[in-house]
């Protein structure tokens, strides 16, 4: 038959061969050399120098005074004192509703967040610096991240050059000069941890003095061509820096580690022994290693859009997801490797905000396929499950689990707000990760043993917790919205809020759904009553409200009122017209109340919601605000509005990364959405971007797509299935009349069509 298009069925190694005069270029071959940092000189300060990790090590080079600093960090360098002022065999949930009831509510305030703000610690600590005296090198030349290599350049004007990178596996970071004509020995700075007097200093915020955390002087001890530096903390904790170089005429070459030890009988590998291991291997093997699995990585996902700031910002959120999350290691926290480097803790100790910014942290690795980078969040939060579990019957009095929503490296609560660092519903929003695991990689095993586990067990915990109201439905006995009226008395909502409310009712509609698809048929049953008990979303003229008695009329940075939208997708515009009404008047009043409690991550996630209301023009125009006004020069998200523009009342600069990666969801939903259970291509671009494509993303049901838009008209698409199964798409093309080479079957449902694929196989869609 003739058409306007056809489609090839291949097995998944054929798609190498497939020749196409409009197949377009390999974006890998193109995209990461466009899109290096470069500069003519260093960084003057430590959040604009350039960042290298591998989510355990991470490394900030950048030039303090007359000298080459690299800062130094560890993911596990954490002080693990328990907070002192957490008592929940006398001060648990129901005091604080008693508190709350009696208007005596500056109790709790004084017993759980003021401890927070006023003592250093548990926080994560700072490992040190390097430096290098370079001022007979003359002036800088440039100063360039090579993003596909992951490695740092640096080059005088007199021909010196220096080559930086952080092994994408091993604890072990490299540097080498070369063309140097004088001595460039390193020396090692210690945090400045000891003084014989204490600061008062103690904002969370900029960050407490690091001489209140207590310790003891650091040792440094020095051979002709090596520095040992020895720290001790708290309890027998204790962290070793070590560095050790080689020079040859105008050549120095050198490597350094970071070695933490929990206490005296932890027999880990220190610092110095890594080194040694190392050097075994050399400069040239380390850095092919290094280089193999940056290739790997970016083969994984690449896009093109026509907008250079976009695009651009989008390769550095790629690339710093590489450096900051790994299967392995801990998980991204505010500042993941790159801890402050300022004579301070980090802002906000640098710990693990559960109200939102993990989970902004790992959007990105679904359908920007990096799985295997996600599952070092799910391990950690299965590793320390007792942990929360042991924490939820001690705060709550209930069975099931829920997550503190601000914890430490090994999972324990730490206090704050207690809103949203003790909130009801974080294990809930967790739960959203093991469920969208399942989701895009069908691994059925993952499922049955951990995604359902833990969405059953924070049901239980909602079974227990929640109490009847007075019209006869479920409510939670105190309920909140982060971060809604900060932390006063009034933070807490006798009515259960739309955040809540969202969190548990899809906790109890994927309970369902997953039992249901694990053969649990009494479970559904169960799953299925449990959610009818609870009443629907409260919303207005105006769109969702945070409570039933509160409006959105006031701008605030944290859109907790709209988690029913997204990410959790309860409300969409696949549903009809209710739901499409809703979330546009929502939509209409965010914006109408304007941005001026907005902080950076509030303009990523608006992106998101645009690309969610199809909705490509104010996409692009959140996301590029968020890459030109709350962005530092080397890419980091440092929350407030650094243009001067008046986006935002917020104009300082604390460096967290939810919203980079935020930003990186934002631009992969304008190119690809799956969350309906239909795929839709490019379903959220400017109408102006004619020529778009993508490699390898990833949708839910385990299928790798690849799409290719020339002039506005869609060109090519590559679907591979990993796990085999049906796959429905929105016809991307003109029109639906199709030929089939080979045996595979296209139904038709209006411009739907679907496609039955095995494991491993591929179906590739030309237009003519």
């Amino acid at each position: 038959m003739r058409n306007k298009m056809r489609i090839l069925l291949y097995p998944i190694m054929a798609l190498l061969l497939v020749s196409c005069d409009k197949k377009p270029q390999t974006i890998k071959e193109t995209e990461q050399k466009a899109h290096e940092l470069v500069f003519k000189e260093l960084a003057q300060s430590w959040d604009e120098g350039i960042p290298l990790g591998n989510a355990t090590l991470g490394a900030l080079v950048w030039k303090n005074g007359d000298k080459l600093r690299i800062s130094l960090d560890r993911a596990d360098l954490w002080d693990l004192r328990p907070m002192a002022n957490l008592d929940f065999e006398n001060y648990d949930f129901n005091w604080v509703w008693e508190q709350w009831k009696k208007d005596t509510y500056e109790k709790v305030q004084q017993k759980y967040d003021q401890p927070y703000d006023n003592l250093p610690a548990p926080s994560k600590i700072p490992g040190g610096a390097m430096e290098f005296n370079i001022q007979e090198l003359g002036p800088v030349e440039h100063v360039k991240l090579i993003l596909k290599d992951a490695v740092c350049e640096v080059k005088w004007k007199n021909g010196a050059m220096l080559h930086i990178f952080v092994h994408a596996t091993e604890p072990i970071a490299w540097y080498r000069f070369k063309n140097i004509k004088a001595a460039v020995k390193p020396t090692i700075v210690p945090p400045p941890y000891y003084s014989d007097k204490m600061s008062s200093a103690n904002d969370p915020v900029s960050g407490q003095d690091l001489r209140r955390l207590g310790y003891p002087k650091g040792e440094l001890t020095s051979t002709e061509n090596s520095i040992t530096y020895n720290q001790k903390g708290w309890s027998g904790f204790e962290f070793q820096v070590h560095t050790q170089w080689n020079q040859k005429s105008d050549d120095l070459l050198g490597s350094w580690s970071i070695s933490s030890q929990k206490n005296t009988a932890d027999l880990s590998k220190n610092a110095q022994q890594t080194v040694n291991d190392f050097n075994e291997i050399g400069w040239q093997n380390a850095l092919n290693d290094h280089k193999n699995w940056w290739k790997q990585f970016w083969e994984r996902s690449n896009i093109t859009v026509p907008d250079s700031i976009l695009q651009h910002q989008w390769y550095m959120e790629k690339y710093k997801l590489g450096a900051a999350a790994r299967k392995g290691a801990p998980p991204i926290s505010l500042q993941s490797v790159w801890t402050a480097d300022n004579g301070k803790l980090p802002p906000w100790k640098g710990d693990y905000h559960h109200d939102l910014n993990t989970q902004l942290s790992y959007w990105p690795t679904y359908s920007g396929n990096h799985l295997n980078l996600e599952e070092g969040f799910l391990d950690w939060l299965d590793t320390h499950k007792s942990t929360f579990k042991k924490f939820t019957k001690d705060f709550y009095g209930t069975d099931g689990l829920n997550v503190p929503g601000v914890t430490t490296l090994t999972g324990e609560p730490m206090g704050g707000w207690i809103q949203y660092a003790f909130g009801p519903t974080a294990g809930a929003w967790l739960g959203h990760h093991f469920y969208l695991h399942w989701r895009y990689s069908m691994d059925r095993n993952f499922l049955e043993q951990r995604a359902y586990p833990w969405i059953k067990d924070v049901a239980i915990h909602f079974n227990n917790l929640s109490i009847v109201g007075e019209d006869g439905k479920r409510k939670l006995p105190l309920s909140s919205s982060p971060e809604i009226h900060n932390n006063s008395r009034d933070a807490w909502f006798d009515k259960t809020t739309n955040y809540d409310l969202a969190l548990v009712r899809w906790t109890y509609e994927k309970a369902s759904e997953l039992a249901q698809e694990l053969g649990k048929k009494d479970e559904v049953i169960k799953w299925q009553q449990k959610l009818k008990e609870w009443p629907y979303f409260a919303f207005d003229e105006t769109g969702l409200m945070f409570s039933p008695n509160l409006p959105y009329q006031e701008s605030h940075r944290h859109f907790s009122h709209l988690m029913a939208y997204h990410p959790l997708g309860l409300l969409d515009f696949s549903q009809g017209e209710n739901d499409r009404s809703t979330i546009e008047n929502t939509l209409k009043n965010l914006e109408e109340v304007g941005t001026a409690g907005w902080t950076g991550y509030s303009f990523s996630w608006l992106g998101n919601l645009k690309a969610r209301a199809f909705d490509g023009k104010g996409a692009a125009e959140a996301l590029k605000i968020f890459a030109t006004s709350f962005c530092l020069p080397n890419s980091f998200h440092v929350n407030g509005d650094q243009s001067g523009k008046g986006y935002s009342n917020f104009t300082y600069r604390p460096f967290t990364l939810e919203g980079n990666f935020a930003f990186m969801t934002g631009i992969q939903e304008m190119l690809l959405q799956s969350h309906t259970g239909t795929v839709h291509l490019f379903p959220a671009i400017p109408q102006d971007w004619k020529n778009v494509s993508f490699e390898s993303l990833r949708t839910e049901g385990a299928f790798l797509i690849s799409a290719f838009m020339k002039d506005g008209n869609m060109q090519q698409v590559t679907i591979t299935s990993e796990k085999g199964g049906t796959i429905k798409l929105k016809n991307p093309f003109k029109d639906k009349n199709i030929s089939i080479d080979g045996n595979l079957k296209a139904v038709w449902e209006g411009d739907i069509v679907s496609f039955t694929l095995n494991p491993g196989q591929s179906v590739v869609l030309l237009q003519n």
